[in-house]
């Protein structure tokens, strides 16, 4: 899986980040490096330490809220020749 290690390293440092919520934490495979207040300052940290390496950027919160992704299929039409 994609950040597996960066994932794992989030959430053990989980409980130290929370009086920080809303702010974001930048993790490269399992080393925590520093939170930011602004999504882009993190992920141009991320690109100015790692380059195209894989990196984290997660935004700290106490409880995650669940994504609900809907999939619409068309059903399926026949063809008819004339």
């Amino acid at each position: 899986m994609a950040l597996e290690r960066e994932l794992a390293a989030y959430m053990q440092k989980l409980p130290e980040l929370k009086e920080q919520e809303g702010k974001f934490a930048l993790f490269h495979s399992d080393d925590f490096v520093d939170v930011y207040s602004s999504y882009e300052d993190a992920i141009k940290e991320g690109y100015n330490r790692f380059g195209l390496e894989p990196f984290l950027v997660k935004q700290i919160q106490a409880t995650e809220q669940a994504q609900f992704i809907s999939r619409i299929v068309a059903p399926e039409t026949t063809a008819v020749s004339i």
